[in-house]
């Protein structure tokens, strides 16, 4: 969906008094050019839209309604919820709720989550108490031990000539049970306990995407905070001088061994100040994780300042979103913003040829890439998927026009699954959904090293997209006619939200009222 792009301009342009001819000399284009943009008959993106963005004195992100465009996609999404599916609110009805009333379109999505929440804790006692093998165990323990002390005490009460010594080895019975009936019931408890946390999971990475949208992913305390720690390590920080950093200043050490203490493919111990590394972890990965480690170490005060941003409400969604900022803050380090961004414009975001000039993965180069927002030296805007092999996305950050599922899996038609079919080689596709809106995406499945024959490497799929507008700025366009939408993938977000009901791809029914598709794909 969209946003009306043209609309804000004109409007902003009337707004300050000025005439379509002199804002066009401005920005360097033709007026009969800026009138079909106002009317949203040209699209404009890029170079083009930053400079008129910086005329009319406004930011990008008002232009292109990034805030708006993300309320009318959840917006949607509740109303495709099988509770709401009756309602039929359609695209067009979306987008005027939230031009004429968004403070009612937030209270329904507001609501929606809390539903949804709600939902899924419900969901997640029932499966426990039907199917959880341990559940029923600790139940029939439970019942076992009541009825056990209610045995002894029915003893005690009704027979009146016990012996001293009888008597006292029921109340021994009646007290040992009791004591094990607690230790029952806490471990009870502590099953639900672990239900609820799980349940809520969700509502927290919401929170944890709403602090990053709101920001753009972009953090400029965390960037400076990321020159500083660049200064301290050296101009030619190399692994040895990053260990050496850890040693002298922090006082912690870094091991290598085949087989960490955690049996994870590296950990930290606090207490012993060491960093272990698997013999077989990637040298970009170490540094990585050894950076994130020194902003761990020294930056607590601006990651808990950022980490305590409005949009996160439990203490739980606050560290998750703290590990998130060192890991930004890492990314940084590596990949210092103006070379960074210089070099990405240089390679035209050549995403394997940047890796291989930064000594880095594929993964943490797609991320960085995605940091790209600083208003006056922006890079090409990307979204960022990460999926595992079994299709389930596991990482995301949404891009302005294309707003990434949440969870679950995409449309089975995205490069990110394609990726898996051609390991280690990447993909790319001109994708184009049903409201016209068309992106480039380019996908790539990458495995993390096993440290041995036992354990396995599986295999994950990373996808960076962006909108057609921006392909021509990126090596992957070369030989492709963007302005030919024929050969263009026809796919939506995800089966259940997608309108095309006669895709040959389709796993799950759409929620749309009125809407009847066959599911070839899921039929053997």
């Amino acid at each position: 969906m969209r946003a009306p792009i043209g609309l804000r301009i004109s409007t902003r342009r009337k707004a300050l008094r000025r005439s379509q001819a002199a804002l066009a000399r401005s920005v360097g284009i033709s007026p009969s050019y800026l009138n079909l943009i106002e009317a949203n008959k040209r699209q404009v993106g890029g170079t083009l839209l930053q400079r008129i963005a910086a005329e009319l004195d406004i930011s990008i992100g008002e232009l292109t309604g990034e805030a708006e465009h993300r309320l009318i996609y959840e917006l949607t999404e509740a109303f495709a919820d099988p509770v709401l599916a009756d309602v039929g609110l359609s695209a067009d009805q979306a987008r005027s709720l939230v031009a004429t009333q968004p403070q009612i379109a937030q209270m329904i999505t507001r609501l929606h989550r809390a539903y949804a929440a709600a939902a899924v804790s419900a969901d997640a006692y029932a499966n426990r108490l039907r199917a959880d093998p341990l559940l029923s165990q600790l139940l029939h323990q439970v019942l076992s031990r009541i009825t056990a002390v209610r045995s002894s005490a029915e003893i005690l009460d009704e027979i009146k000539d016990l012996s001293s010594e009888e008597r006292e080895r029921f109340v021994g019975s009646i007290s040992r049970e009791a004591r094990g009936l607690t230790a029952v019931a806490q471990n009870l408890i502590g099953q639900f306990d672990h239900a609820s946390i799980a349940s809520r999971s969700a509502s927290v990475r919401r929170e944890l995407d709403d602090m990053i949208f709101a920001a753009r992913n972009y953090f400029p305390s965390l960037e400076e905070r990321a020159a500083e720690i660049a200064v301290d390590l050296g101009e030619q920080a190399s692994e040895a001088t990053i260990i050496d950093h850890l040693r002298e200043r922090h006082g912690i050490t870094v091991e290598r061994t085949a087989n960490p203490p955690s049996g994870q493919a590296f950990a930290y111990n606090a207490e012993r100040r060491t960093i272990w590394f698997r013999n077989t972890v990637p040298q970009s990965t170490r540094q990585f994780q050894m950076i994130r480690l020194i902003a761990n170490v020294t930056s607590g005060g601006v990651l808990d300042t950022v980490a305590g941003a409005p949009e996160l409400s439990s203490k739980t969604a606050r560290r998750l979103a703290r590990a998130y900022l060192s890991s930004y803050v890492a990314g940084a380090v590596l990949f210092p913003y103006e070379r960074f961004r210089s070099d990405a414009e240089a390679l035209r975001y050549d995403v394997e040829a940047l890796s291989e000039r930064y000594n880095a993965s594929f993964e943490q180069v797609a991320h960085r890439l995605v940091t790209l927002r600083r208003e006056d030296a922006e890079g090409v805007p990307f979204g960022f998927l990460r999926s595992d092999p079994a299709g389930r996305l596991t990482k995301h950050f949404a891009l302005p026009g294309l707003l990434l599922p949440q969870t679950g899996h995409a449309c089975p038609l995205w490069a990110i699954y394609a990726a898996f079919r051609s390991s280690g080689q990447l993909v790319r596709q001109v994708v184009r959904f049903s409201d016209g809106s068309r992106f480039l995406f380019i996908a790539k499945a990458v495995s993390r090293r096993s440290s041995g024959f036992a354990d396995q490497a599986l295999p994950h799929s990373i996808l960076l997209a962006t909108d057609i507008l921006h392909a021509d700025r990126t090596v992957y366009a070369d030989g492709l006619d963007l302005r030919d939408s024929g050969a263009d993938v026809p796919v939506g977000p995800s089966c259940r939200l997608c309108t095309r009901a006669d895709c040959p791809s389709r796993q799950e029914a759409p929620f749309a009222p009125g809407t009847e598709a066959t599911l070839t794909g899921s039929i053997a």
